[in-house]
């Protein structure tokens, strides 16, 4: 048990106890914190093809899960961690509950990538994004 105002590191976490013995903070380095806040999100599993735009060039891709925050797709093709890149979804009517579909169009920057099954991984934050009926 740490005492009141005593500090403890473990790893890359600081640990700290307050002012009574039953009470502890922790504090996390800054990229951990943002992934974690990224990751608090609840995410929808919806499978959409999309177009994927990157100083590279463009291709095809399949959402995987999508969240306020941002999204998951697979692809073929690696997008470095850092980049900047546009997308358009297109969420069909049953899925929003409309009648016609919402297409969204969005801006966003790649923060994690990783090879699954043959296919790239690409963890996508959505900086900006704009709604169109369409």
């Amino acid at each position: 048990m740490l005492r009141a105002g005593a500090i403890r590191k473990e790893g890359s976490v600081e640990i700290v106890a307050a002012e009574t013995e039953n009470e502890l903070a922790m504090s996390f380095p800054a990229e951990t914190r943002h992934y974690a806040e990224m990751q608090s999100a609840p995410r929808f599993p919806l499978h959409l093809p999309v177009s994927v735009k990157s100083q590279a060039g463009e291709c095809s891709a399949e959402t995987q899960n999508i969240s306020a925050n941002g999204v998951l797709f697979a692809m073929d093709r690696d997008v470095p961690v850092g980049s900047m890149v546009d997308f358009t979804i297109l969420l069909p009517g049953d899925v929003v509950g409309a009648n016609g579909g919402v297409q969204i169009d969005c801006r966003g920057r790649v923060v994690r990538s990783f090879e699954d099954q043959g296919r790239r991984g690409v963890g996508v934050v959505i900086d900006e994004y704009h709604f169109e009926r369409a």
